[in-house]
């Protein structure tokens, strides 16, 4: 394996198993585990859920309501495009990886099955259903050996595609940069699925100084830019950045989706362990 890998996971998996991140309990009411209250009975429920005893002390009926815990289907999906190929302190697809597999440990500490998808120009499977530890090392060991330079974003396929292959409801991460999202609605998933959107972005990207005459290339279809990036061309790039994310999170909202932005120079852990605690 791969060392960079081999010390990713290792960091990774010791973050999860030491501090417990994202414990899963469901807002399910049911039959099993965690008492929650006791109410007065209402007119029409299954009377086997009445408590005799508390009914016949109370002089009145009353049902005990409980917390049931539930097992996730989760499927993690990294959006690797040629864009992700950037970064002044990390580059965001390394970030990316490392979300991944903090994701996949969760999900197998909680005992839930978890699957991932790449997605680009379409979503496809990457690793199969799984519980299993070793099923997180294949999924990074894929992910991080992924090449998505040259690859541009269809976030309308991928939804489609993300809508017809899972069919189980499931709790599904997308991870990605999230420019030029003018065709992601997410609307029709998040009604079969419970949906949150990982934003992974660097500083520069959002902030650019001026860098004068620079000659660059863009990782997503390979085009070349050769001028001067001026203030004022920089300026008219942050305003693009600003109504694309302002129209995102707009989206996002009115769709129900939970989401959370994530810088490359951040402390992945604990900024996952905020988006757990909401």
């Amino acid at each position: 394996m791969n060392k960079h890998i081999k010390n990713l996971l290792i960091k990774t998996r010791k973050s999860v198993f030491s501090q417990h991140i994202g414990n899963n309990t469901s807002n399910l009411k049911g039959e099993g585990y965690d008492f929650v209250e006791l109410r007065e009975y209402v007119d029409g429920e299954d009377i086997r859920k009445i408590d005799w005893v508390i009914t016949a002390k109370m002089q009145k009926p009353y049902v005990k309501v409980f917390r049931a815990q539930r097992e996730l289907e989760v499927n993690i999906v990294p959006i690797l495009s040629g864009s992700t190929h950037f970064g002044t302190q990390r580059l965001k697809k390394d970030v990316i990886t490392e979300i991944c597999s903090i994701l996949g440990y969760i999900s197998s500490a909680q005992g839930d099955s978890f699957s991932s998808y790449i997605a680009n120009e379409s979503a496809f499977l990457s690793t199969k259903k799984t519980k299993k530890l070793f099923g997180v090392d294949k999924m990074i060991e894929y992910i991080y050996q992924y090449n998505p330079i040259g690859k541009n974003i269809d976030y309308r396929r991928i939804t489609n595609d993300l809508f017809t292959k899972i069919q189980k409801k499931s709790l599904i991460f997308l991870i990605g940069d999230f420019f030029n999202c003018k065709d992601l609605h997410l609307n029709l998933l998040s009604k079969k699925h419970e949906v949150i959107v990982i934003i992974v972005r660097d500083e520069f990207e959002e902030s650019p100084t001026s860098l004068g005459n620079v000659n660059l290339t863009d990782p997503g279809n390979n085009s070349i830019f050769e001028g001067d990036l001026n203030s004022s061309l920089i300026n008219k790039y942050i305003k693009e950045v600003r109504e694309n994310d302002r129209l995102m999170y707009v989206n996002l909202q009115k769709a129900g989706i939970e989401f959370t932005k994530i810088y490359t120079h951040d402390n992945i852990t604990k900024e996952l362990t905020k988006l757990f605690k909401r």
